[in-house]
């Protein structure tokens, strides 16, 4: 669910309230594009709170960020071959 949209600063705040992820008593991730040259800087920043030591690290929540930023710098770019860089931050909230 969208949280809320800072138009000034690009930037998107998620809050999961379905899911798998209610495995986590808080599971929150931004998104920020950064205008960078032609592109843009995108950052994903997922915190979370596990609801007990036995909940896995979301690393396939990670994986899915990477996919997705790979696919849509595919679809926007007018070379696709051109590199990019992809930064995940992974930030876990204090219990």
């Amino acid at each position: 669910m969208i949280e809320d949209i800072d138009d000034e600063n690009f930037k998107t705040t998620f809050k999961i309230v379905e899911g798998q992820l209610l495995k986590y008593k808080n599971f929150h991730y931004y998104v920020q594009a950064t205008p960078k040259g032609d592109g843009s800087l995108v950052h994903w920043t997922y915190n979370y709170e596990k609801a007990n030591e036995d909940v896995p690290e979301p690393n396939g929540v990670l994986q899915l960020a990477i996919d997705v930023t790979i696919d849509i710098n595919a679809h926007l770019s007018k070379n696709p071959e051109n590199q990019s860089s992809y930064i995940i931050q992974n930030q876990v909230m204090p219990s």
